[in-house]
């Protein structure tokens, strides 16, 4: 049982001892970790505007049960940094634009901020004219898409949020590494009910969540990944052997070839809609992974869409719609031992609220590498 079947299926939160057999050694409050985040991100080079938007956006991941893409992930932007591969001082400018639509370039900056001034654009658009849609050119990797899509939701929106990243999927047939794990969000407002939020990989699994197994000497579940000769794996390390993650569906007899069509979506809209690189030239977030050759674009693409409600119809009237429409799958009967069917977005709700509350639990992994960077920096890490 994972984590957060956990939490449902016992109705109360996580023991400090169930966090020990997950490997997370100790918890640490969200006002330490932020703090700590934004001294980091200003080390290298952020503005304190900047420095504040990184580590908030990095942070959403850890508090939404996303550890993959969270504060594990600091080390890695201060390597692109290191690199000369992530600018920490962009001018992020429109190059192109209609009164519903944009092309933002990123000037090589961080993600984490890149991203969150393309959703405001959309957002403002669609303030104006009822949707705003945002593609962006020359970025780097954005944290969780939901973060963004979220922003939306706050203006009585429909948000979505998607990008690509560093090819490390093979199609479905294919032995070549051709897309990245390229996540896509939707973000919906609802009434007195929560938000639905269906933030996910169009692949099996993240690379993040290899990472984790790695940090735990664990195996991978079958149906995550293929060794460099297409045949399934269950090594976490088997894309440093020329492996490669599966597509949503895992073989063409679950539906990978759905995953695969998905994820090449995301790179079209990302990439080759706004003129970043795509498929296998988009560049890798590891530093040390040498940037592919004869790049078609630049950066990293991501694309971001708003959706004023008031645009199709009242507010109100599809907000009641919407707490239906959660009402009754929450109701809806379950299969024996399961206790309620759940709304996208449940349980990282959850969890933001059992983490505000308890701390961000940490990888022994993650907290070694944080007091590397607090050395180094010579940032108090608490």
């Amino acid at each position: 049982m994972n984590q957060l079947k956990w939490i449902f299926a016992n109705g109360k939160l996580p023991s400090l001892y169930y966090y020990k057999k997950l490997g997370m050694e100790k918890s640490f409050s969200y006002a330490d970790l932020l703090l700590f985040t934004k001294n980091i991100f200003k080390k290298i080079g952020c503005s304190e505007k900047d420095s504040d938007i990184a580590a908030r956006a990095l942070l959403s991941a850890d508090l939404r049960g996303i550890d993959s893409h969270g504060i594990a992930r600091l080390v890695g932007y201060v390597r692109l940094w290191e690199a000369k591969r992530a600018n920490t001082n962009p001018d992020i400018k429109i190059i192109h634009e209609t009164p519903s639509t944009a092309v933002v370039d990123g000037d090589g900056g961080l993600g984490l901020v890149v991203a969150p001034f393309a959703m405001q654009v959309a957002i403002d658009k669609a303030k104006n004219v009822g949707t705003g849609w945002v593609s962006v050119q020359n970025s780097n990797h954005f944290g969780i898409a939901g973060y963004h899509a979220l922003k939306a939701v706050e203006e009585d929106m429909i948000g979505i949020a998607m990008t690509n990243a560093s090819a490390l999927v093979a199609p479905t047939f294919s032995v070549e590494r051709l897309l990245g794990t390229n996540p896509i969000c939707v973000a919906i407002p609802a009434g007195e009910e929560p938000p639905f939020v269906a933030d996910l990989a169009t692949t099996t699994a993240a690379n993040g969540k290899l990472e984790i197994l790695q940090r735990k000497n664990q195996v991978a579940p079958a149906g995550w990944i293929q060794d460099k000769d297409g045949n399934s794996s269950t090594n976490p390390h088997e894309l440093k052997s020329g492996g490669a993650l599966l597509p949503l569906g895992g073989d063409r007899e679950h539906g990978s070839h759905k995953g695969y069509a998905l994820g090449a979506v995301v790179d079209i809209f990302s990439a080759v809609l706004s003129g970043a690189n795509y498929g296998p030239w988009v560049p890798p977030f590891p530093a040390y992974v040498a940037m592919p050759e004869n790049m078609p674009g630049k950066g990293i693409g991501h694309f971001f869409g708003a959706m004023r409600i008031d645009a199709f119809r009242p507010a109100e009237d599809f907000k009641k719609n919407m707490d239906q429409w959660i009402r009754r799958f929450r109701s809806a009967k379950t299969v024996e031992g399961e206790e309620q069917v759940l709304i996208p977005g449940d349980p990282e709700r959850e969890m933001e609220a059992e983490r505000i509350e308890r701390g961000i639990p940490l990888l022994h992994g993650v907290v070694e590498d944080l007091k590397l960077l607090s050395a180094r920096f010579k940032v108090e890490f608490f």
